[in-house]
């Protein structure tokens, strides 16, 4: 007997939509015109199993000839949301453990040549996972290294928008330092949209889009910005909206969608680490 759709959806047109952006698993290489990178698997380390669509959508479209591997479930999350809540440290060590588990795992099944941590929250994992991968050569990419690199030495103001609150302690930590590695002082001033992350979660894309928007230009009404940064994965369908930030705002808005999965092909290209 049919049930009620109680989603609002068709979910013909819904599961049809995702099945061409991921596809079923195939043991056949992905081909693309970079003969650097055909051939190529990237094994993505997410916080979350649903986030896996976005690193799915911008893998394939940034990296055309790799072969995007995800792991990752919804109990990563769902507890570094408790320890945020909680006061407690974030994110929990066991989590820390977690991905370093499971990027040797997905190395052990498929062969991966590069691993990337997608999520912004567990880049605190980014060092363990690092050293627990260097005993079988494969590099490790945090997502928001290539973005946190660009704002820096861009210089001038950096506004930092974040949309999940347990995100925003280690976004920040990253940017500071990335200053201090590049030997760059650092300006930035946060804003924690976490209505926008509420829009998400209710498919509401448009809204979280605009919501964003209006913050980024709340800002700029009350203080000189010279770019901008979009602290999670998630947040990178604001380029749907905005795909010319320069042109809109005057300065560039960067989301690690786009820039941490370029910065994963440079490392793929480069081949495996001794």
């Amino acid at each position: 007997m049919m049930t009620t759709n109680p989603f609002g959806v068709d979910p013909v047109q819904l599961f049809g939509d995702y099945m061409k952006v991921t596809g079923v698993p195939s043991l056949a290489p992905a081909q693309g015109p970079d003969p650097r990178l055909s051939g190529k698997k990237l094994g993505v380390v997410n916080g979350s199993s649903w986030v896996s669509l976005w690193s799915t959508y911008f893998g394939r479209l940034m990296l055309p000839g790799v072969k995007i591997v995800n792991v990752g479930n919804e109990a990563v999350q769902l507890n570094f949301m408790d320890a945020h809540h909680r006061g407690r440290p974030c994110p929990p060590q066991i989590n820390i453990d977690l991905f370093c588990r499971y990027a040797r795992d997905v190395f052990d099944l498929v062969g991966v040549d590069a691993i990337l941590i997608s999520c912004s929250t567990m880049n605190r994992a980014f060092r363990q996972v690092r050293e627990h991968m260097q005993a079988v050569g494969v590099p490790v990419v945090q997502i928001d290294e290539a973005m946190m690199e660009e704002a820096v030495t861009t210089g001038g103001r950096i506004l930092v928008i974040a949309t999940h609150g347990p995100t925003v302690k280690s976004t920040q930590s990253l940017l500071q330092e990335t200053a201090a590695r590049l030997g760059r002082s650092v300006d930035f001033v946060g804003a924690t949209v976490e209505d926008a992350f509420d829009l998400l979660g209710q498919g509401r894309i448009a809204e979280h889009n605009a919501l964003i928007d209006r913050t980024i230009l709340s800002v700029q009404k009350e203080q000189p910005i010279d770019i901008v940064v979009l602290a999670q994965l998630s947040m990178s369908v604001f380029s749907f909206y905005r795909p010319d930030p320069v042109a809109a705002y005057g300065i560039p808005v960067l989301n690690s969608g786009q820039t941490g999965f370029r910065r994963a092909g440079e490392v793929l290209a480069a081949g495996r680490v001794d």
